[in-house]
């Protein structure tokens, strides 16, 4: 694996192209990441700017992973759930540039994902993907465990349908009563 740093990612013009850059370019291979081929610039920035400025707010955890300068790979953990659930995160947006797949980018994300759930009190973790050409056996590799499968849920970015896969994870044994 490339000497990878992974670090939260703030708002600025620079992130957000590169996020956006990555988003498109996801899509265009593919990638079943909530948005349709072809991915227009101004959608994947209004994404972004979005979705960066809950996590100013504390609503998320945007991390991204540097390969040197380059942005080559992202994973959100979405905190912002309903009021009877503060022990849980989603794992959202899990994207690796195509350059940088199967050199463990992923799986570096996800633990740094599970490292910041827990520092944020939260030990259960669940996430989604499609039932085809997803990242199930990333999921399953690292301890995510299936819930089940919903057939037909989501049209693929290139055509077509797809069924989705849910997974949890629980991150401790014990879970704290809360407050």
């Amino acid at each position: 694996m490339p000497d990878i740093e992974i670090k939260p990612l703030s708002p600025s013009p620079d992130i957000r192209a590169s996020l956006s850059e990555i988003l498109i370019e996801a899509v265009a291979h593919g990638g079943s990441v909530s948005f349709m081929h072809p991915l227009h610039q101004e959608v994947a920035n209004a994404f972004w700017e979005k979705s960066l400025a809950a996590a100013a707010r504390g609503e998320r955890i945007i991390l991204g992973a540097f390969d040197g300068d380059q942005l080559v790979g992202t994973v959100t953990l979405v905190l912002d759930l309903a009021l009877n659930q503060p022990h849980r995160a989603e794992i959202v947006k899990m994207i690796t540039r195509v350059s940088h797949r199967g050199r463990g980018v992923a799986k570096a994300l996800l633990y740094a994902a599970e490292r910041v759930a827990i520092d944020h009190g939260r030990w259960l973790l669940v996430l989604d993907t499609a039932d085809d050409e997803g990242a199930s056996g990333l999921y399953e590799r690292v301890g995510f465990k299936l819930a089940g499968i919903i057939p037909d849920y989501a049209y693929k970015p290139l055509g077509g349908m797809t069924g989705t896969m849910f997974y949890w994870k629980r991150l401790q044994n014990n879970a704290p009563t809360p407050a």
